[in-house]
């Protein structure tokens, strides 16, 4: 159920605010807490017009492509999104943009290696292959926000060129070729802004945020001359800078490839979604449009944008899901080409939870022949073995030990893996702890993964005690 409303907004003056020239009351409880409140939304007001007219207000300021008119209607079908108010801007719909992530070499815009190793720089450009690939809804009348990881390498008709890697459509036909692919793929659905970023402007927008802590799952490790590509992170919590994270984002030399970067990339995307999606972003928009303004190609106007990110800012971590588009490999890996093979089936299910194209009822999966995989991140056996029998014993057959997660947690994580939110939900219920997400970081066959946490442990000495 959406968080009820009230009618109060941050920063806004009461009708009982003394008029100039009466004097405040002495002593009244919660005075300076409301002038404090007063302060802080001038000060955001202020940071946000600054930010705004340094960019300037016109329609297309961040646009960086030139589309054509028939280009420029494949995101124009559903109108207007934002409205602008006395406040922020705020979105009027449901918005499904389009981000499309570039790593673009000196070679890829068919310019000669810098020296006589075969460097090859990172060049401030959007064309070519799109390295990351997300669909991202933004629903203001459920106050949910979806995000949607497509492999790079998913198998898909790019129009014009026959069947391709998905991210080839970028290199062929920009954004509005890649939209109408993505649409195809995805049953259909209406995509009403496009935003492609470069590894540079991710590198610099992560510094702009005052970098991101995030948990590393385990030695990363990589080295390729010719980029001058350099990684090397150790397993733990960290707190990275924007060079860091590109590295997290970037690595893919283990075995799931592409899709085990997806998780970690959801991962950083949910790291900085707690950290820095408050209304203490606003006040560093200028700097963080001033990154956009370079490394960013975008058909968002300023105050598209700012609507978008005030939305993500009152979205609460449990309302943020983050989905993979279902599918799985190729074959073993020996094949010419290597494809992420989507599911058509398992498409229809995502696209009708979570972004609202088309329903059927028979698309519903009885909870109980889920695939449930256990992540143990307790060290204690015993109490993996415990959970086992009890789901077991409340009707869920499919039920396997994964392997454990790292990263040390105090509460259980029951991770809906293929978006299944319902099902997850259920076997949160029967369980009585832990909490439920939308996301992909766990057992990729499962349905269900449950990444176990010290409260379960707490709750069997409570059992042993009582």
């Amino acid at each position: 159920m959406p968080a009820k409303k009230t009618d109060e907004k941050p920063g806004s003056w009461s009708k009982k605010t003394p008029s100039v020239g009466n004097k405040p009351s002495k002593g009244k409880p919660g005075h300076w807490l409301w002038l404090g409140l007063g302060f802080s939304g001038v000060a955001m007001l202020s940071a946000t017009a600054g930010a705004l007219l340094a960019v300037s207000l016109s329609s297309t300021p961040l646009l960086q492509s030139k589309l054509s008119p028939e280009e420029a209607a494949i995101f124009g079908t559903g109108g207007s999104i934002s409205r602008g108010t006395m406040r922020l801007p705020e979105l009027t719909r449901p918005v499904n943009i389009l981000v499309l992530g570039t790593k673009v070499l000196s070679s890829d815009i068919d310019e000669e290696p810098i020296d006589d190793s075969g460097y090859e720089p990172l060049v401030n450009s959007f064309e070519g292959l799109s390295d990351t690939m997300l669909l991202v809804r933004f629903d203001p009348q459920e106050e949910k926000l979806a995000v949607l990881s497509i492999p790079r390498d998913t198998r898909a008709y790019v129009e014009g060129h026959g069947i391709k890697k998905i991210n080839a459509a970028n290199y062929h036909g920009g954004p509005a070729l890649t939209a109408k692919t993505v649409s195809e793929l995805l049953d259909g659905v209406g995509i009403d802004r496009y935003v492609r970023v470069n590894v540079q402007g991710i590198e610099k927008l992560v510094d702009a945020l005052g970098g991101v802590t995030v948990y590393v799952p385990k030695d990363l490790k990589y080295k390729d001359d010719t980029q001058h590509l350099y990684i090397d992170l150790k397993e733990g919590k960290q707190h990275l800078n924007g060079e860091q994270a590109v590295h997290f984002l970037r690595f893919r030399h283990d075995k799931y490839g592409d899709v085990g970067r997806i998780q970690r990339q959801q991962t950083l995307m949910r790291a900085l979604i707690e950290q820095t999606l408050n209304p203490a972003t606003i006040g560093r928009l200028p700097k963080i449009l001033s990154v956009i303004q370079s490394h960013i190609d975008t058909n968002l106007s300023v105050e598209e944008l700012v609507a978008l990110m005030g939305f993500g800012a009152q979205t609460k971590r449990s309302d943020v899901q983050m989905l993979l588009l279902p599918g799985q490999f190729n074959g073993t890996g020996q094949q010419e080409v290597s494809y992420w093979l989507p599911s058509r089936r398992r498409i229809k299910q995502i696209m009708a939870q979570h972004f609202d194209v088309g329903y059927n009822k028979s698309d519903e999966v009885d909870p109980t022949f889920l695939r449930i995989a256990i992540q143990d991140s307790t060290d204690d056996p015993e109490a993996v073995q415990t959970l086992v029998s009890q789901l077991r014993e409340a009707g869920y057959r499919k039920v396997y030990v994964a392997e454990e997660w790292q990263e040390p947690l105090q509460v259980t994580r029951i991770i809906a893996q293929q978006g299944d939110e319902v099902g997850a939900n259920a076997i949160r219920e029967d369980l009585g702890f832990g909490e439920t997400r939308v996301e992909s970081t766990g057992s990729l066959n499962s349905h269900v993964t449950i990444q176990l946490g010290e409260d379960w442990l707490r709750q069997l000495k409570q059992e042993i005690e009582d």
